[in-house]
């Protein structure tokens, strides 16, 4: 493993810790805020922009995204991606200790998966990593353009099903996802600097998508499906259209066996906590339910 591929993954540990952290702090501030809505973007913008405490964790946000941006700019988009899917796990440990409270069975089982998944992707690098093709401008789009669609559907699934806190987890997710490898191609310079608006479309909607999804459910819920699919899109498309080489015999086995953990463990994280009585989630803002059928 080279030194830039060592600084790049502390890079993207950093960030994500930095990421998730800001995500419990604004799930917090937005589960307590009046009702948000992209009906009124003025209005629900305003109302983050004038929280002291959602600001706190957009700056966090702002931090641990750009260290992964440096990260990108150092290392394969896949490699970087595996190590912010992992990086879940560990904050879900943390999180539950600070408010303590026992993590469900699910909980526990994500977390050691995602800390595994870390352990070996960490055992794959031994067989060399690489920064791949690049791709092809118009692949790159189509993927793009994929995503995007299937975050309508999500949401509109969502609405008929009545589970549109959910879809917007998803939709947050797969917005950022966008935003992930916009910034991977934009980093390759020339043209596709370009890709910057990417970048700003998809973290903007992502942004959006997720803070209204924080008051309909809890934040492992809706961060933990958010980081299943900004994880899990941006590691298939840096092999899938960007060309990025997996190594061959064993240690590419490991790694594949690796970006399956962290998916995994995220899935686990993302499944809601039952409650013995209410049902619902821990983490939901119990002032934030009534408002629910409002929101998007």
């Amino acid at each position: 493993m080279s030194a830039e591929t060592a600084i790049a993954l502390f890079l993207a540990l950093a960030s994500t810790t930095l990421t998730n952290v800001a995500y419990l702090r604004e799930h917090d501030a937005a589960a307590a805020l009046p009702a948000l809505s992209l009906r009124r973007p003025l209005h629900s913008v305003e109302a983050l922009l004038t929280d002291r405490s959602w600001l706190v964790g957009f700056a966090l946000e702002s931090g641990g995204f750009a260290l992964y941006v440096a990260a990108l700019a150092l290392a394969p988009l896949t490699l970087v991606q595996s190590i912010s899917a992992g990086g879940i796990g560990i904050l879900a440990f943390v999180s539950a200790r600070m408010s303590r409270r026992r993590l469900g069975r699910h909980e526990l089982a994500g977390v050691l998966v995602s800390m595994l998944g870390l352990l070996a992707l960490a055992v794959s690098l031994a067989g060399g990593s690489g920064e791949g093709t690049g791709g092809s401008t118009v692949a790159i789009l189509l993927w793009l353009a994929a995503t995007a669609g299937a975050a309508i559907v999500a949401l509109a699934l969502g609405r008929r099903f009545e589970a549109l806190g959910v879809a917007e987890g998803i939709a947050g997710g797969l917005f950022f996802a966008i935003g992930d490898i916009s910034v991977k191609v934009a980093t390759q310079g020339g043209a596709r600097a370009a890709f910057g608006i990417g970048v700003i479309v998809g973290y903007s909607l992502g942004t959006a998508f997720l803070q209204l999804g924080y008051q309909k459910r809890g934040a492992l819920t809706v961060a933990g499906l958010a980081m299943l699919l900004t994880n899990a899109l941006p590691i298939a498309a840096g092999t899938v259209v960007l060309g990025e080489p997996v190594p061959s015999g064993a240690f590419g086995a490991v790694r594949i066996v690796a970006f399956a953990a962290v998916t995994l463990g995220a899935i686990l994280l993302a499944r809601p906590n039952r409650g013995a009585a209410g049902g619902q989630d821990y983490g939901t803002s119990a002032s934030a339910l009534p408002s629910a059928a409002v929101l998007g």
